[in-house]
C-alpha cells in the first residue's frame, strides 16, 4: 500500500470513527428525550443495574474494537488487496459502490439468518439477544468470537467480488448507523417510520427481532435495506408493543464474564430452559 493510499485509507477511518461516535452519542440522548419503551423493573432509572448493563455492552463493544485494529482490519486490507478479478470498465464510476453496498448488505442479510438457524453461530450471536432492554449500546453488544467468524466470512466474499476496500469501509460505516438507528429507544413519528421501514430496518421492525419469543427472534434479518426479508419470506407478522419483552425466550442476562463464557455452554442458570432448538 503506497503512502498516498495509506493517507486516505487513515482519513477514512478517522471519519468513520467521529461519525459512528457522535451518531452513538446523538441517539444516547434523544432516547432520553423520546424514548420508545420503558426499560424492565430490573433496569428502571439509572440504578446500579443499569450502569451494569452498559458497562456489559460498553466492555463487549472495547473488545471489539481491539479485535478489529489487530484483526479484522488487516484481514480487510488483505482481502480486499488480492483483486483476483478485474471489474469491466464499462460501469459508471458510481455504480459498482452502489452495487457494492447491496452485495454486502445481501451477504450479511444471509449471514445474520445464519447466526440464528445454525446452533454453533448462535452460541456467539445468543450473547447479542440476551439483552433485556434495546438502546443505542445494543448495536455495539456483540460477542468477539461472532465478530471473527464474520470477518473471516467476510474476507471470502470480499475476495471473490474483488470489493474494494473503500467500498468496505463505507459499507461498514453504514452498518454501524443503521445498527445504531435500529436498537435505538427512540420513538420515531409513525408517518416517517412507515416512510423509512419501505426502504430500511426501522426501530419497531428490529425490536420485533429481538421479542423475548422465538418465532419472532427467527425473522426479520435485514440490516440495512428492508427487501431483503419480504423477498426471501423472513418477516414476522407480529408488531412492537411498548411492553413487548426482549430477550431470548427461555433464558436469562448473565454478567460480563458469563457473556464471555456464553459461547463454551458453561454460562448457563440453573434456572434456564433446555437448550434452544434450531428453527427450520
Amino acid at each position: 500500500m503506497d503512502s498516498g493510499m495509506d493517507s486516505a485509507l487513515q482519513q477514512l477511518l478517522a471519519f468513520k470513527g467521529i461519525l459512528v461516535v457522535l451518531w452513538i452519542v446523538l441517539a444516547l440522548v434523544l432516547e432520553q428525550w423520546r424514548p420508545a419503551a420503558l426499560p424492565p423493573l430490573s433496569l428502571a432509572g439509572y440504578g446500579a443495574a443499569w450502569f451494569a448493563r452498559w458497562g456489559r455492552n460498553l466492555g463487549l463493544f472495547a473488545l471489539n474494537s481491539a479485535l478489529s485494529v489487530l484483526l479484522v482490519l488487516p484481514l480487510t486490507i488483505w482481502a480486499a488487496s488480492l483483486q483476483l478479478w478485474t471489474r469491466p470498465a464499462e460501469m459508471p464510476p458510481f455504480a459498482w459502490p452502489l452495487i457494492d453496498i447491496l452485495l454486502l448488505d445481501f451477504w450479511i442479510y444471509w449471514w445474520h439468518r445464519a447466526n440464528h438457524r445454525l446452533p454453533l453461530l448462535w452460541h456467539f450471536h445468543e450473547v447479542h439477544h440476551r439483552d433485556r432492554h434495546l438502546d443505542a449500546t445494543s448495536a455495539l453488544r456483540f460477542h468477539f468470537g461472532e465478530v471473527f467468524l464474520s470477518a473471516l466470512v467476510r474476507a471470502v466474499v470480499i475476495v471473490a467480488l474483488a470489493i474494494p476496500l473503500q467500498s468496505v469501509l463505507v459499507f461498514e460505516t453504514l452498518l454501524l448507523v443503521a445498527t445504531v438507528f435500529h436498537h435505538a429507544n427512540w420513538r420515531v413519528p409513525p408517518t416517517l417510520e412507515a416512510t423509512l421501514a419501505q426502504f430500511i430496518i426501522t426501530p419497531s421492525r428490529h425490536w420485533v427481532h429481538h421479542h423475548r419469543r422465538q418465532a419472532d427472534t427467527d425473522s426479520t434479518y435485514g440490516t440495512i435495506f428492508s427487501f431483503w426479508d419480504p423477498l426471501f419470506r423472513t418477516t414476522t407478522p407480529t408488531r412492537r408493543t411498548q411492553l413487548m419483552p426482549i430477550g431470548v425466550e427461555g433464558k436469562e442476562e448473565v454478567d460480563f464474564i458469563a457473556l464471555i463464557g456464553l459461547p463454551t455452554g458453561h454460562a448457563k442458570s440453573a434456572t434456564e430452559a433446555a437448550p434452544r432448538p434450531t428453527s427450520g
